[in-house]
């Protein structure tokens, strides 16, 4: 063998361990500085920044509603035809009188940015309230995700019908999005500390340009009033009646529901909200006052805006332009723009669509990750470096890579999917809104938030009829979340799943008077109501069976269960001296996982590693793991052990566990 053969495998190149550990540091950054990570009684708030006025928050969450008339328009168009003005005074009238009531219900009852998600994962115990937040948050996700890869895909639709645009980008479509997603992914990557600072000069541009094309086309539809005559006789001529106008617009203005996406954004950004100096974690008053202004100001530009621009493009533009291929597919009011203020103001409109509708995935990203880090970590439903946000852009750019290919980056095949996540969270906002003031004994509000909540059901069902690839899609992101979800968390069911270990005062006097006398030996009891007798025919046993030394003091450890769905809590010890023994006991998400971390903080406490007795439990292996997993207990011994060598690497430091 030749020395430049021997030396070849050498050559390759590899990852050194340093340059190993700085990806590792930065794809990790901030994953260490995580506040209020163990969601137990004991959990500290994070502690508070010093925010934004609200104006400019609602530019940050504008970047996504206010985007929107880059495609509501046209959108509005192909499912109303001349009835869309009409149309769309319903969808005002929902807006208005239905989202905005229900979210500046929401603002009040989850100040923090959780949502509704929080307000129903309150009413539902056990295991039953983590699947429905799990299926709401498939919901959330198709919303968030869909607002990113349909916005991007109607960017690049604006750039392609553009005519300065050169011809060899027609078609390009789907490669024009993958880029704007791209970028998207780089500047969360990299920091979105100036995304507020971005979306204030993204949303005044966009609006103002606006205004001028709106303005122009008010212009030009009052100066040829033969237009408007045009519009009514055409629409009377389709439809016989305003009773029969009235009823269509009510049968299809649930496709016009995109118009309304920008709420859940609204309250999923509220931690950006300044607020009072006076506000607290626990009373944000300042901050709830300041939300509920952003929402309201948001949905009266909003209101104003599809109003104009349903009226504008429904008189000024033919109806064949709004169908696939046509000039206004998409791009309504661009249209108007090119068509009446020139190429030159058209391109420029065109850009500043473009940067608003990219930055519209900015703002679903950010809600995406404000929702993901807060609920599945901590139900173990997801690794721990899910807190971390650069690992979740790069997930959350693959599964926009993977939608914008299956699209084919088609804005009107992407509209079903992103209307009925919106709608459902809708729903269920509502739905959470009534129940919150019914429990406070408010029957009117409770009577009108239940309306609301019907009108919501309502769009939904018609929504999910005539559009059901919506619903496919958002149950796809559902079985992905509870697939995955419930997978990750049994590969960490064996984890210590404990936050902070602290001791009562009669607990640590127990644990270091038995501590001065050598290693502490525990034994696992389970925690009933016992009398003398029994603690003394355990102890008895225990020292027969597992020949724990003569004389030696034993403390009793008893775990009482109190939600085993939780994943993680903080623990808490309390000592006793009761029925002749003293007795440790402790509240905790699962059994073997309890009796682990308490094992190895008491060999932190002591300097010296415990030993543990338990009883083997009766019964088939495969019931007790399945027990274990749902119910927190089955066969302790083993899992114990199992938990403690996956802690301790060690053996000569990991607690000893004794079976007999």
């Amino acid at each position: 063998m030749t020395g430049t053969q021997a030396e070849s495998p050498a050559a390759q190149p590899v990852a050194t361990p340093a340059a190993t550990h700085r990806w590792r540091s930065w794809l990790l950054e901030g994953l260490s500085e995580q506040t209020a990570r163990h969601q137990g009684p004991h959990g500290h708030a994070p502690q508070e920044h010093k925010g934004h006025k609200w104006w400019r928050v609602m530019c940050l969450t504008g970047v996504d509603y206010f985007s929107t008339l880059g495609y509501q328009p046209g959108i509005a168009a192909l499912a109303a035809g001349l009835l869309s003005p009409l149309a769309t005074l319903v969808l005002i009238a929902l807006t208005l009188l239905g989202a905005l009531p229900v979210y500046r219900r929401v603002a009040k009852e989850s100040p923090h940015g959780e949502g509704s998600i929080a307000m129903l994962e309150r009413l539902l115990p056990w295991w039953a309230g983590k699947l429905f937040v799990l299926v709401l948050l498939g919901f959330a996700a198709t919303d968030f995700m869909i607002t990113m890869t349909l916005s991007a895909a109607d960017a690049a639709a604006h750039v392609v019908e553009n005519p300065f645009a050169p011809t060899s980008l027609h078609g390009a479509n789907t490669w024009i999005t993958l880029l704007l997603l791209a970028a998207l992914g780089a500047v969360f990557l990299k920091g979105f500390g100036e995304a507020i600072r971005v979306a204030v000069v993204l949303v005044a541009a966009y609006l103002a340009l606006n205004v001028v094309v709106l303005v122009t086309a008010a212009t030009h539809v009052l100066t040829e009033p033969v237009k408007i005559t045009n519009w009514w006789d055409a629409m009377t001529a389709e439809h016989s009646s305003p009773f029969v106008m009235v009823g269509v617009a009510l049968l299809v203005f649930p496709k016009l529901a995109l118009g309304m996406s920008g709420f859940e954004t609204g309250v999923a950004v509220m931690p950006q909200v300044k607020g009072d100096p006076t506000d607290t974690f626990a009373k944000p008053e300042g901050r709830i006052r300041d939300t509920r202004k952003l929402l309201t100001t948001a949905a009266l530009i909003m209101s104003g805006f599809l109003l104009l621009s349903s009226l504008a493009t429904t008189i000024l533009i033919p109806q064949d332009e709004f169908e696939a291929g046509g000039s206004a597919n998409g791009r309504a009011l661009a249209y108007l723009a090119h068509t009446y203020l020139g190429e030159a103001f058209g391109t420029v409109y065109d850009i500043s669509t473009i940067a608003i509708l990219w930055f519209a995935g900015a703002s679903a990203m950010a809600g995406l990750l404000n929702l993901v880090p807060r609920y599945l970590p901590r139900y173990g439903m997801a690794p721990e470096w899910t807190r971390a946000v650069r690992p979740l852009v790069l997930t959350f750019m693959a599964a926009a890579v993977a939608i914008t290919l299956w699209f084919n980056a088609n804005v009107d095949e992407q509209s079903g999917a992103y209307a009925t996540g919106v709608l459902v969270l809708m729903l269920s906002a509502s739905f959470a809104s009534t129940v919150a003031v019914h429990r406070r004994g408010h029957r009117a509000a409770a009577i009108g938030f239940g309306t609301i909540t019907a009108v919501f059901a309502y769009t939904l069902v018609t929504n999910v009829v005539e559009r059901p690839d919506g619903i496919k899609i958002a149950l796809i992101f559902i079985v992905a979340i509870l697939v995955t979800s419930f997978a990750s968390r049994v590969h960490r069911a064996f984890e210590l799943r404990a936050g902070a270990v602290t001791y009562d005062e009669t607990a640590a006097r127990i644990i270091d008077e038995a501590a001065a006398q050598g290693p502490l030996r525990i034994i696992a009891n389970e925690p009933q109501e016992h009398s003398t007798a029994e603690y003394r025919n355990k102890e008895y046993c225990q020292r027969e069976d597992t020949h724990i030394p003569e004389g030696g003091p034993v403390l009793f450890l008893e775990v009482f269960i109190q939600d085993s769905s939780d994943f993680t809590e903080d623990l808490v010890v309390h000592g006793d001296e009761k029925h002749g023994v003293r007795r440790l006991r402790v509240h905790g998400p699962g059994v073997p996982n309890t009796v682990a971390a308490v094992l190895m903080n008491l060999r932190e406490r002591t300097g010296e590693v415990p030993h543990a007795y338990f009883n083997w439990t009766e019964g088939h292996p495969v019931s007790h793991l399945l027990r274990f997993l749902v119910f927190g207990d089955g066969e302790v011994a083993p899992v114990t052990r199992e938990v403690l060598r996956r802690a301790e690497s060690d053996p000569e430091l990991r607690p000893r566990v004794h079976v007999g």
